[in-house]
């Protein structure tokens, strides 16, 4: 049996169970990747220039890599290498993603010494922004920038529309809650929802029905008096006062003195990547004093 075998039943299970799981196959070997020659054909490799040994990886290694800890089958042909690419397949399959990477011989950085194609075999996350507003176009643009394919949302055609926001993947007009009830079910922790409407009639709607998702992060823009009304109004909505604690970004961002839409968008990215690692870092719903400092 092919040393192969056991990962292409393993991965051949985990997709007839709808897993989520990523593969990891060296496409390159030596400095030049082979650029100039056919893959298939043997060739002596140059020996490591640190440490004078012959590399041990080989063009078509595999590791099929679980989400969970110790959910691996497979090697790349040196520890310290199987070790970087796991953690990178793992960061890929986390933003629904397939990307190629390259190592040092051991998985050192800023090498190319071995290519690796990681295939995620899962959806891409989602990112979804309430309203279509001057801080939207930024935050589409970065959050594309981080893998994630990205929604604009808003009832308002006139505003709602792709010449405004041409990083969005769609751009949708309709009410909040309408469009949640549509695709909210296939919301997971990877995905995110941003509210950035600054309007009762849009963003109650739309943050009570995010709830009831299982969306792994959730913000709503807004100073801290627009908070705390938005706040008495969901809880009068019905909202689950420990739920919104616990799950509501609001106001939406890290704490780092963001004032233009690019320096906005950095700051809810940095923190819908802070929620997905579960880093203690200053999010701005548990700040005081003003947003804006300067």
């Amino acid at each position: 049996m092919s040393r192969e075998r056991p990962i292409y039943e393993a991965l051949r299970s985990a997709l007839s169970a709808s897993e989520e799981v990523a593969l990891v196959t060296v496409v390159g070997v030596g400095a030049d990747e082979r650029s100039d020659e056919r893959a298939d054909e043997p060739r002596d490799e140059p020996a490591d220039e640190h440490t004078g040994e012959a590399p041990t990886t080989k063009l078509g290694a595999k590791i099929f890599v679980r989400p969970g800890a110790d959910s691996v089958l497979g090697s790349l042909g040196n520890p310290d290498l199987d070790r970087v690419a796991i953690r990178d397949a793992r960061a890929a399959l986390d933003r629904g993603i397939s990307v190629t990477r390259h190592y040092g011989p051991r998985g050192e950085a800023r090498r190319r010494d071995v290519a690796v194609f990681i295939e995620s075999f899962a959806r891409p996350a989602e990112m979804i922004i309430f309203g279509a507003v001057d801080f939207t176009a930024a935050l589409a643009a970065a959050g594309k920038l981080l893998g994630f394919r990205v929604t604009v949302c808003d009832a308002r055609s006139v505003f709602a529309t792709k010449r405004r926001f041409p990083a969005a993947d769609e751009v949708v007009v309709d009410w909040p809650d309408r469009y949640l009830a549509r695709v909210g079910a296939v919301l997971g922790p990877r995905d995110a929802v941003c509210v950035l409407t600054h309007d009762t009639k849009f963003d109650v709607p739309a943050i009570l029905s995010a709830l009831d998702t299982d969306a792994g992060y959730i913000g709503a823009m807004g100073s801290r008096l627009t908070h705390e009304s938005r706040w008495r109004r969901l809880l009068e909505a019905g909202a689950d006062e420990e739920q919104l604690r616990t799950r509501l970004n609001s106001p939406i961002g890290l704490d780092i003195g963001a004032r233009t839409p690019e320096e906005t968008a950095v700051s809810i990215c940095a923190e819908i990547i802070a929620k997905r690692a579960a880093v203690d870092v200053p999010s701005l719903r548990d700040a005081t004093g003003p947003i804006h400092r300067r």
